[in-house]
């Protein structure tokens, strides 16, 4: 396996970098203090609702929705300038979910595709990982498969593996060597994008301390579900010409009543077209 690559530093070769290998990374977005910020806020978050699984799911499928914090760093001029380089001016999140790996957890993600099982009519769709802990090969930092972006979605079978952190333990029904993987190693406020059809996975986290990123995956409005749907996506840069989503308000308090009661409803939705 080959180690973390050298960073890419301006737009222009991280597009470059983007269209060969299907990954960017690292990219520096937030400082140390900033990121140890958005973690703190996100954990006090936590322990309001850790007496309440329902509620604490939403918090970590939907930070943007509940977090003003979050919303924030959606909209981060780091990312959107990296972001934009390779989709253009004009950007929607169609969702931004955290992955959370314990300390000392035997938790990984299979090698999938992110593409798989969303039911989006293209591919244009770029995933920035914002790495609010270290993100190392002891933690289970993701694995890239350079080049295979230019790979179609690939057979997958649905695990259900225990272990795994994908809500259908998907996993690539095709062979992937790992020798031919790179380490995504990140440092706090450090970010890494990579293409939707890209071959990645992670392993357990034998650290003692919790493994946190935000995977915020943004699209060009030109998507749309093939299903015909309207999920909530937010408006992180440009305008929306075309409407195929329903646009969602920032959140005007961390963990508003109206906000849970929101997302509760598009996490229903959003099961409905992962099927």
């Amino acid at each position: 396996m080959m180690t973390t690559p050298a960073p890419a530093r301006t737009p222009a070769s991280i597009a470059e970098t983007y269209e060969r290998d299907g990954f960017a990374l690292p990219i520096d977005v937030l400082t140390e203090g900033d990121a140890r910020a958005l973690r703190d806020d996100l954990e006090a978050a936590e322990a309001e609702l850790a007496d309440d699984a329902e509620r604490l799911g939403l918090l970590r499928t939907y930070p943007d929705r509940l977090l003003p914090s979050f919303d924030a760093l959606i909209r981060h001029r780091g990312i959107l300038r990296a972001v934009t380089s390779i989709l253009g001016p004009d950007l929607l999140v169609y969702s931004a979910a955290l992955f959370i790996k314990p300390a000392r957890s035997d938790k990984i993600v299979s090698w999938h595709q992110d593409l798989t099982y969303w039911g989006l009519d293209d591919a244009e769709e770029v995933t920035c990982w914002v790495a609010l802990s270290p993100a190392t090969r002891e933690s289970g930092c993701m694995r890239f498969v350079p080049g295979s972006h230019k790979t179609r979605i690939v057979p997958h079978v649905d695990t259900y593996a225990d272990d795994n952190l994908l809500s259908r333990g998907q996993e690539i029904a095709v062979a992937v060597d790992e020798a031919d993987a790179v380490l995504c190693e990140l440092q706090p406020g450090q970010a890494s994008l990579h293409h939707g059809h890209l071959f990645h996975a992670s392993g357990p986290n034998t650290t003692e301390d919790r493994r946190i990123g935000v995977a915020i995956r943004y699209i060009r409005p030109s998507m749309k579900q093939d299903s015909g749907d309207r999920p909530l996506v937010a408006l992180a840069s440009g305008v929306d010409r075309f409407r195929h989503f329903s646009i969602a308000a920032s959140p005007q308090g961390r963990l508003l009543e109206r906000d849970i009661k929101i997302c509760r409803q598009e996490a229903a939705l959003r099961r409905k077209l992962f099927l």
